[in-house]
């Protein structure tokens, strides 16, 4: 049977058109058309007007804490529940990163310990640098609350909404919270570049300078020079037309991975198995849908589920293991802990392309009701 992965490239004939449109203008280099029409795309909906196309999500983010000017000996405030590339760009800048638990309804940066934080923080007269929230598995964080929390002190937020594009909070969308957002274009995310990003704004200055400095800060000058350290983080035009052509479907994307959420709903609900809720706040563009397990209740711990589902063909991992837990990251601060570790002990991630068919998710739901007691 073939194999079932758990979030693959979906690409079809419009890809393919524009990448050849853009190779036959001759724009190889990063710049170009599609590029700035890539841009535009993303910067609309995100709801706000600046965008700029950088070679990964992890770029966007580390531009965008320079553009906040944190730098060594700073401090961020990051959810332990995320990617490491969130807090990799901390370290990347040398500042630290102090971690904060989920919210066990949504899995997303809990509001209540934010602001026990930021008013701890602002007693003691050390406000961090900046506040990354992360947008999980496709669902917004809680921005109502939290961006009240983070303006009371005068904290910026940066948005990691790498997961999110097509998402959205209180009618608002993903990347249109904080000061900066960041998405990825990852080979596994709903639309995909092969590799890229973006960094948006509302703030053209901060779009600008990142530009600036993704392409190693040249100065305007008829010769090389250059007055600050640079990057080398700008899109190419040929993978922005691929953007371009993936983007054109974006809707229906968003749609499919929401039918394989209700689809696994329906099918693995009870008997120990539970999803990842959705919040009321918003709606998840359900990038991943996450499956918990009551190991008691069901028989089989996640890893087993994973190992036995890899012996059918398909793929499935364990959710994010948080930050706080990563030998890279041992010993620095953290608050709370115990909803993300428990997330981590219990949960796994199932195949949610937005190109599975009702015979993949039958073939997935079957392995692993097979497991029960």
């Amino acid at each position: 049977m073939s194999r079932i992965f758990l979030s693959p490239p979906d690409v079809g004939p419009a890809e393919r058109e524009l990448l050849l449109d853009a190779f036959d203008s001759g724009w190889i280099a990063p710049v170009g058309a599609h590029l700035d029409a890539f841009e535009r795309e993303i910067a609309g909906w995100a709801g706000v007007p600046h965008a700029a196309a950088l070679s990964s999500g992890t770029a966007a983010l580390h531009l965008a804490l320079i553009l906040l000017g944190v730098r060594r000996d700073d401090e961020v405030l990051v959810p332990t529940l995320t990617f490491v590339a969130t807090a990799n760009a901390v370290a990347y800048v040398g500042a630290t990163p102090t971690f904060l638990d989920a919210d066990a309804t949504s899995w997303c940066l809990d509001p209540a310990l934010l602001a026990d934080e930021l008013d701890d923080r602002a007693r003691r007269g050390r406000l961090p640098k900046a506040v990354i929230t992360v947008d999980l598995y496709g669902q917004c964080a809680d921005y109502t609350a939290i961006t009240s929390i983070c303006a009371a002190h005068g904290v910026p937020i940066i948005e990691d909404a790498a997961e999110a594009l097509g998402a959205s909070c209180g009618g608002q969308p993903a990347g249109s919270f904080g000061e900066l957002a960041a998405f990825s274009f990852n080979g596994n995310k709903i639309i995909t570049t092969s590799g890229g990003g973006m960094l948006v704004s509302r703030d053209r200055a901060h779009t600008d300078r990142a530009r600036h400095l993704a392409t190693q800060a040249r100065d305007d000058q008829p010769y090389y020079e250059h007055s600050v350290v640079g990057y080398n983080y700008r899109l190419s035009n040929l993978l922005a037309a691929v953007g371009l052509g993936q983007m054109r479907s974006l809707r229906q994307r968003v749609e499919r991975r929401r039918h394989n959420y209700r689809f696994y709903r329906q099918a693995l609900g009870g008997d120990g198995l539970s999803l990842m809720p959705m919040a009321d706040y918003g709606r998840s563009n359900c990038w991943l849908t996450c499956l918990l397990v009551d190991v008691e209740e069901f028989g089989a711990t996640p890893v087993q589920i994973c190992d036995h589902l890899r012996t059918t063909g398909i793929e499935a991992q364990p959710t994010w293991k948080p930050m706080h837990l990563q030998p890279v990251f041992q010993g620095y601060p953290m608050r709370g802990g115990t909803v993300s570790a428990g997330l981590f002990g219990s949960g796994l991630c199932l195949p949610s392309g937005s190109a599975l068919t009702d015979h993949d998710r039958q073939r997935v739901v079957g392995a692993i009701r097979s497991l029960a007691r």
